[in-house]
């Protein structure tokens, strides 16, 4: 087990988080699970977020991240899903 370092704290803060559309249904098409690739890896590196593994499905989003200590899961998740609802996002992958 390897644990990170900041200025004064050693941690090992590890999270697998899923995200699943509406009912199940299977709209995440191939060219859409790319940018949502993109978009996660962006948000990710801003926030200091590592992801240790990503999978995209049809119909869900699975990521094991470790999120540092000056974050807490409940302030990574809208900032990592409000990107998905930006007009230019909605543009690329065509939800509206």
């Amino acid at each position: 087990m390897s644990y990170s370092t900041s200025a004064h704290v050693k941690f090992h803060n590890r999270y697998h988080i899923v995200r699943i559309t509406k009912y199940l249904y299977k709209v995440l098409t191939k060219e859409m699970r790319l940018r949502i690739r993109v978009i996660n890896m962006q948000v990710c590196a801003q926030l200091g977020v590592r992801i240790i593994k990503g999978v995209l499905s049809n119909n869900h989003v699975h990521m094991f991240v470790e999120i540092p200590p000056k974050h807490s899961v409940s302030d990574f998740m809208p900032s990592s899903e409000g990107v998905y609802i930006t007009k230019d996002t909605a543009r690329v992958l065509r939800i509206t």
